[in-house]
């Protein structure tokens, strides 16, 4: 809104030429969702506390230090959501058609998990919303979303894959780029789900992820640099990077609330709809094999779960003392803050591997 309200003021005043650049921004969308975190988070936790009583429910077969974490409210994601959202109105060029999709991705997927986290508290059991129904909603609205990507994109980028390293590469997917999509955005928001498990362990790579991306949408979004680093220029995707930049920010000020040990979870709340929001991104910006690398660590949590069923389901045995694949380590006898920092230096590699992807020469 205040991009709305003072550009037209550029022509007048040299000062307000600032809000002519995604960059300034992107820096004022970061620093409003830290600023909005630190605000509302108090308030948020204490609410939260007052409505939920013993807290998020600790699962009976995890590692036995997770016990202690009993009464510790859940659903912080609301605190990320609303600086998201409000920072990113704030800052964005509101007429800019990919940012609506993002945050219909972003707020939906949210609405799911608070849902989710909902039913979990007041049945006070760790399952909530079934599998088949979260599935099924996400998959909606994921489908929303790609359809009408694909009615405001110019082909043949609406409905081309692009694939790293190769520059003129896009592979026509046709109608079918929409169960890619859709696959693309519900699978990132069910992974970032499944490596919320520890104090602080998810947040740090969903930071590092959005603003790998908030880099990539802007120079995707840049005729000039797009075609300087021999990537995909997508006109108006540039805009995302002010919601990536707000991604941060709000990160950052949940973060200050979620470090070991944690004053509030992130619940379903923040998890769906962070990991649909970086889904959402990448589809805009025509990287969406480029997240498989950014973010390996949540593709990796994923797996291991998978991989954990399959085997036990197959042959009865185990692979992991216990999946996601971040409880492993734990049963193995890592330390809490040690398995979430490495990981952490995990994430910052496979993010700096992804940008590699851009071609810099």
């Amino acid at each position: 809104m205040l991009f709305n309200l003072l550009y037209p003021l550029a022509d007048e005043f040299q000062i307000f030429n600032l809000f002519r650049y995604i960059t300034f921004r992107t820096g004022g969308a970061m620093v409003t969702a830290l600023l909005i975190s630190f605000v509302i988070g108090p308030r948020v936790i204490r609410w939260l506390k007052s409505v939920q009583g013993e807290g998020q429910p600790i699962r009976t077969d995890g590692p036995e230090t997770h016990l202690k974490k009993k009464g510790t409210p859940t659903m912080g994601g609301l605190m990320i959501l609303i600086a998201v959202i409000v920072s990113t109105l704030l800052w964005v060029d509101l007429a800019n058609v990919y940012t609506w999709i993002v945050l219909l991705v972003t707020v939906g997927f949210g609405l799911i998990g608070f849902g989710d986290d909902f039913l979990k508290l007041t049945k006070r059991n760790t399952k909530g919303l079934s599998g088949k129904l979260k599935l099924a909603w996400t998959i909606a609205i994921a489908g929303i979303a790609a359809t009408w990507y694909i009615a405001v994109t110019p082909h043949p980028l609406d409905t081309g894959l692009a694939v790293p390293f190769f520059k003129d590469l896009l592979v026509n997917l046709g109608w079918f780029f929409i169960p890619f999509a859709i696959l693309v955005m519900v699978g990132a928001s069910n992974a970032v789900n499944l490596t919320d498990g520890l104090d602080g362990l998810a947040i740090v790579p969903i930071m590092i992820a959005a603003a790998t991306f908030g880099l990539i949408a802007y120079l995707s979004g840049n005729a000039i640099f797009a075609g300087y680093l021999q990537i995909h220029h997508v006109p108006g995707t540039g805009e995302l990077a002010v919601f990536c930049g707000a991604l941060v920010g709000a990160g950052l000020g949940f973060l200050w609330f979620n470090a070991p040990p944690a004053m509030v979870f992130m619940g379903d709340t923040g998890s769906l709809s962070m990991g649909g929001a970086l889904g959402a991104v990448s589809v805009m910006t025509k990287h969406e094999l480029v997240l498989a690398i950014v973010g390996g660590l949540f593709v990796l949590e994923a797996v291991s779960v998978m991989v954990q069923v399959a085997s036990f389901k197959l042959t009865g045995k185990r692979v992991f003392r216990m999946a996601p694949i971040h409880h492993h380590f734990e049963k193995k006898g890592w330390s809490e803050p040690t398995v979430v920092i490495r990981f952490w230096i995990i994430a910052a590699i496979l993010a700096l591997i992804g940008l590699s992807t851009l071609k810099l020469r």
